[in-house]
């Protein structure tokens, strides 16, 4: 099965021309982070089966009608969909998850929306004036790591440079920053997803 070595970007086209087997690979290559991610939001397992298949199926209708842009981006792409089910999911049940910070998973990764109605804009243009204030409220020396990291993208190590701190110092000052974040939303119950 030399299909396990090819790139996503090759096996998406290839599904797309016809090759049902390349979705298969796909989908074996990456089940257990993206089932392992939908899981670790809603701990109840049939739901995140289902919520799986239905991101998968939705993979599928949009492969179909060729209206995916490959960038390069399959798994965070899948992943951006799977997160919105949950979100769904949700809302339904009119229960917000609290979301926790891991490597694979930032929330400033889903605080962009590309679908450009007015409402969105609105909602998006108000989670960024929620989101400054609270960052306003950190400690400077956790604003500033906070704002290096997540504004001007730089790495830890960068950050550490123009601090002059070690680079656990920058990043003890960033988890920091994300946990008087998280008590702040915690406390007024503020709500950063549209």
């Amino acid at each position: 099965m030399a299909d396990i070595q090819l790139p996503d970007a090759l096996l998406v086209k290839k599904y797309v021309e016809g090759d049902e087997n390349a979705l298969n690979v796909l989908i074996n290559r990456h089940q257990s982070k993206i089932f392992g991610f939908i899981y670790s939001k809603i701990s109840d397992k049939d739901i995140s089966n289902d919520i799986f298949q239905d991101t998968f199926i939705k993979v599928i209708r949009t492969l179909k009608s060729q209206s995916y842009n490959e960038e390069g981006k399959f798994l965070p792409w899948v992943m951006r969909i799977a997160h919105n089910l949950i979100i769904d999911h949700y809302r339904k049940n009119k229960k917000m998850p609290m979301f926790r910070e891991t490597e694979e998973f930032s929330i400033f990764s889903i605080m962009s929306d590309d679908s450009p109605t007015i409402e969105n804009k609105i909602i998006r243009d108000q989670v960024e004036i929620d989101l400054k204030k609270l960052i306003e409220e950190l400690p400077a020396d956790q604003k500033e790591v906070l704002v290096m990291r997540m504004y001007q993208d730089m790495s830890f190590k960068e950050i550490s440079e123009i601090t002059g701190v070690s680079i656990n110092t920058a990043l003890g000052r960033m988890r920091y920053a994300l946990m008087n974040m998280r008590k702040v939303i915690d406390k007024h119950q503020i709500i950063l997803t549209n």
